[in-house]
């Protein structure tokens, strides 16, 4: 299926998951991602503010401040993102396409530096590709940590597909974390 087919497929079956099982299922996904033991072995850890029925992030935002990790977060900057440090929910202001991103205030993290990147997406397949929004941020600032081990999609069970048509520009996962199952591509 050609992707811009798939990506509006996807996104209308994520606009119908409803209130409670929505929740459940982000709260099932979440877990899954602090059992993982990449989570455990991170000490900074890169999360996305989810938009557009995306997987929820707070469960696991809490737990890094409480553990006392670095998180970071992206911040569209002159058409690439950069991750910044947050240290509290009153560190985002509304950025690029009306997404919460940290403010100009929040030091930046090197992006080698970071130990886990939490990728969101519109779908994922078993080799570990992905579907974005066609932007391509993601795409241009994490390939230089493709098979490193740090990079997961996190998405709903219905999301990941078996194959997706990737490309050489696009950036390759290590692991799908759903609400489901955990699918390890690569150590």
């Amino acid at each position: 299926m050609p992707k811009n087919r798939m990506r509006q497929s996807i996104l209308a079956r994520r606009r119908l998951l409803a209130g409670d099982e929505r929740h459940a299922a982000d709260l099932r996904a979440q877990r899954h991602l602090l059992d993982c033991p990449v989570f455990a072995a991170a000490s900074t850890v890169a999360m996305y503010a989810p938009v557009h029925g995306e997987v929820a992030t707070d469960l696991v935002m809490e737990a890094v401040l409480a553990r006392g990790r670095r998180l970071v977060y992206p911040a569209v900057h002159r058409g690439h993102i950069q991750f910044r440090v947050v240290t509290s929910p009153a560190d985002f202001t509304r950025g690029a396409y009306g997404i919460a991103e940290p403010g100009p205030h929040c030091p930046i993290q090197p992006i080698e530096e970071i130990d886990l990147i939490v990728v969101p997406g519109v779908a994922f397949d078993l080799r570990g590709h992905r579907i974005g929004y066609g932007k391509g941020y993601y795409d241009r600032a994490l390939h230089p940590l493709e098979g490193q081990g740090r990079l997961a999609g996190l998405c709903y069970a219905f999301q990941l597909v078996e194959e997706i048509a990737g490309e050489p520009h696009d950036v390759v996962m290590d692991m799908i974390i759903t609400d489901t199952k955990v699918v390890l591509l690569r150590d």
